[in-house]
């Protein structure tokens, strides 16, 4: 892990447009030997800069099993992501990372597992569900429940089609009341609601959440609902983060960093932080 505040320098190889606010960017090492001794694992994130801009915080939206390139997914909000959003392919940024701590894939093997996500906060789930897909046949049942506000606010369209037609991974789409298109072919409806319809099962299932707070925040109550233990239910934040070595206190709640000791947790332990979660 890096012990100071110097980025590396990355170029953007590629940049694929998701939304109308929203563009994943393909990051590549301009130095080759920090490409080669990179690594980091699912859930961890980043500090990518614009240099005369500033920088911002975000997940790492690939996997650590394709190597040679990092991505993530950013949605233009303020300076820093307007500026980025501004970037052409072959122009150079800062990043620094990883930082964080990490899904809990070891102890994920050998289960089912549930993914659901809103909007934008498919990206960090993005990471762990290619993470898993890759190595396939460590684990049991693999389930997406993924849902947006409309069918332009879904992210990674070809990836999810991908997905869907994967025979290995149920999948479920949904959108909110409203935002369907004549064309789509999903469900229509808020995801806790989905989620609710879809009953699954608690046993021997985990279920990694990533989304809009109040989306998480029924989320949970449903899942309440049906039987599962909030320590079977990992979700990961990016409270306020800025210096992302737990010395700005900028994301500090309570007795927790969310840099440090995140952002990466499971929702027993939510409950013992304070109630602005």
């Amino acid at each position: 892990m890096p012990v100071d505040y110097r980025p590396m320098l990355m170029r953007i190889a590629a940049i694929t447009q998701e939304t109308g606010d929203v563009k994943t960017f393909r990051l590549h090492f301009c130095d080759e030997a920090e490409g080669e001794s990179f690594s980091f694992h699912a859930g961890q994130f980043g500090l990518y800069s614009v240099f005369g801009a500033g920088e911002a915080t975000f997940c790492i939206a690939s996997s650590p099993t394709r190597k040679g390139y990092i991505e993530c997914s950013v949605k233009r909000a303020g300076k820093v992501t307007s500026d980025l959003h501004e970037s052409d392919e072959g122009d150079i940024v800062g990043f620094r990372g990883p930082y964080g701590n990490r899904f809990p894939v070891d102890d994920m093997r050998g289960k089912n597992l549930l993914f659901i996500g809103g909007g934008i906060g498919l990206a960090p789930l993005r990471s762990l569900i290619w993470n898993c897909l890759d190595t396939r046949d460590q684990f049991a049942d693999i389930a997406i429940l993924y849902g947006a506000r409309g069918v332009g606010d879904l992210v990674y369209k070809n990836e999810l089609k991908e997905w869907r037609e994967r025979p290995d991974v149920k999948t479920v789409y949904t959108v909110d009341p409203g935002g369907q298109t004549p064309e789509w072919d999903g469900k229509v409806g808020f995801v806790p609601t989905v989620l609710t319809e879809m009953k699954p099962s608690p046993e021997g299932t985990v279920v990694v959440t990533c989304g809009p707070p109040i989306m998480i925040k029924f989320v949970l109550v449903s899942l309440t609902q049906l039987g599962f233990p909030m320590d079977s239910v990992i979700t990961t934040l990016e409270n306020r983060m800025k210096c992302g070595i737990g010395k700005c206190g900028r994301c500090n709640v309570g007795s927790r960093y969310v840099c440090k000791d995140g952002p990466v947790f499971r929702c027993s332990e939510l409950t013992q932080l304070p109630q602005e979660f």
